[in-house]
């Protein structure tokens, strides 16, 4: 069987080196151009491997679907693609396109599903590998794979320790599976699903007001894309680090409650928030304590 493989990054890199340790037969494959002397791991891997690399972007056009179809894929895999790809370039193969979504689907459909089952307050995610179709992430599925959530998991973690290794292994299964016709294609139930909108800062910023488990997840699920805002002083910081102590303190929330080299303690509605991570605007991530120290941040002080 000719597989086709569209991705990008780590995952995409990972995802090809699977396959053809497999003796899977991949023909080509599409990722992001090198910009300069930059190249993307996958296209960089299958450049160094003798394979027709196109540009993903390209496969928009006709000028891109061309080389792609004369690829003669029976089957196409796309592991990591951000860009929207047109339907009828999903079905130039014989057997379809498959695709990786990190989450349970119908569950967490679009482009932040990792970020939102943490902020939601989801005990368990996953991911799953289906046929998609003209909607987003809305068609039949082939695989899936659950993990639970953490108290303390983050969008990294979550994706890095779970969802990344699983997705590579998970792609590889369909792929046999494919190859030796027992892929199912499993309707999903669309009465059950969900879709959020990508996770912008405008979904990141912290109320203080708002329930300390609440604020815990929100920051968790902003980790380590796009960050959880808050401001001190009119100024804007990023929070990443954290945990929920477990005290419980008076006052309102948002003030700061102590101030150490390496955290700083947050009183919440319902709790303590001990931050160990920042990032100002414009600048590097720090720990806690370094930032509050440049800025002057001390107790009685009220984080916005």
């Amino acid at each position: 069987m000719r597989v086709s493989l569209m991705g990008q990054a780590a995952f995409g890199e990972a995802v090809f080196k699977k396959l053809l340790e497999d003796n899977v037969d991949v023909v080509g494959v599409s990722a992001p151009a090198p910009v300069g002397e930059r190249k993307d791991p996958l296209w960089a891997a299958a450049e160094a491997a003798g394979l027709p690399v196109i540009d993903t972007p390209s496969l928009k056009e006709p000028a891109g679907q061309g080389p792609w179809r004369a690829l003669n894929a029976d089957l196409s895999v796309m592991a990591f693609v951000t860009e929207i790809i047109p339907n009828d370039v999903l079905h130039y193969p014989a057997l379809g396109t498959i695709q990786y979504h990190p989450s349970l689907l119908p569950l967490h459909r679009g482009s932040s599903a990792i970020n939102w089952a943490i902020i939601n307050g989801d005990r368990e995610t996953g991911l799953t590998i289906f046929w998609p179709d003209q909607g987003i992430d809305t068609g039949a599925i082939l695989l899936q794979k659950s993990c639970p959530i953490g108290p303390d998991d983050t969008v990294g973690s979550i994706y890095f320790n779970h969802l990344f290794p699983m997705g590579v292994d998970a792609l590889a299964e369909s792929v046999q599976l494919v190859a030796e016709g027992k892929a199912p294609r499993i309707g999903q139930d669309h009465a059950l699903s969900t879709y959020e909108p990508p996770c912008g800062e405008g979904h990141a910023r912290i109320r203080w007001y708002k329930p300390a488990e609440g604020i815990h997840r929100l920051i968790r699920g902003c980790n380590p894309a796009p960050g959880a805002v808050a401001t001190y002083n009119d100024s804007e910081f990023k929070i990443f680090d954290c945990r929920l102590t477990g005290s419980q303190e008076a006052g309102m929330p948002g003030r700061i409650l102590k101030v150490k080299d390496d955290y700083f303690d947050v009183r919440l509605n319902g709790g303590v928030l001990r931050v160990s991570r920042v990032q100002p605007k414009g600048g590097k991530k720090v720990t806690a304590g370094e930032w509050a120290k440049e800025v002057g941040l001390a107790v009685g002080a009220k984080l916005g």
